[in-house]
């Protein structure tokens, strides 16, 4: 397999790059519209072709580059199926494991940052890799007050799921705003300072009421255009 994390530094987005060797078939994970040339570039390095792009959720930070990849590229979008756009080709579900290739993408289904909102597993059987876009970051969380967004379903989604898997496992966070970019299970289950150590549900509703957050500053762009896979017109 072929991976590749990939920064676009005004958002602080990670997008993902996973390609199968094999097929020469690619899958680009919450790629953003700034930087479509990049990873294009990046695509063609590595002798690549893009068969989907694949959203973890409808993203409130920035716009999504899935509908200007998909003319330029006739790639496939993909999002999860619960909040699937009209416009997107591919609807994901927890049960069914997306093919690039050879290479497996397994979703799981983990609401709370937003009522729809997916990880994406990939065991290579060397490396286990999960990408958690905004459920779980590095010494952090996303935020759970807007768009569906929920506490508990987050606590649950993170310590019921994404803490579950084996400790070695790589957590692949979404965004992160001190240039960090990778942590594990084990790292995370033991000190995230929101949801690690052990804290109680009730513990983490009160660190999340209490955060009191400004609305991102692409909110009322970045929604209405990931809804139609990151049309602005």
């Amino acid at each position: 397999m072929i991976f590749r994390q990939l920064s676009e530094p005004e958002t602080c987005t990670y997008t993902y790059l996973i390609g199968c060797r094999e097929s020469g078939l690619a899958a680009l994970v919450d790629p953003a519209l700034e930087t479509v040339e990049r990873d294009l570039d990046v695509l063609k390095s590595l002798g690549l072709s893009l068969a989907y792009t694949v959203e973890t959720h409808i993203h409130a930070d920035h716009v999504t580059s899935a509908a200007r990849l998909r003319a330029l590229t006739g790639c496939r979008i993909a999002y999860p199926e619960i909040d699937r756009p009209t416009e997107a080709d591919v609807g994901l579900r927890e049960s069914e494991p997306l093919a690039v290739g050879k290479v497996e993408v397994r979703p799981l289904f983990t609401p709370g940052h937003t009522a729809g909102h997916h990880s994406y597993l990939i065991d290579t059987g060397e490396t286990i890799r999960v990408l958690t876009g905004d459920a779980l970051l590095i010494d952090g969380c996303g935020r759970t007050d807007f768009q569906g967004g929920c506490p508990v379903a987050l606590y649950r989604s993170v310590t019921e799921k994404i803490f579950a898997l084996p400790d070695e496992t790589l957590v692949y966070p979404g965004h992160d705003y001190n240039n960090r970019r990778v942590s594990t299970v084990a790292q995370e289950r033991d000190r995230n300072p929101r949801l690690g150590g052990g804290k109680s549900v009730e513990e983490f509703v009160g660190i999340m009421a209490g955060l009191n957050l400004p609305p991102p500053k692409k909110l009322h762009e970045a929604v209405p255009a990931n809804l139609r896979c990151g049309a602005l017109a």
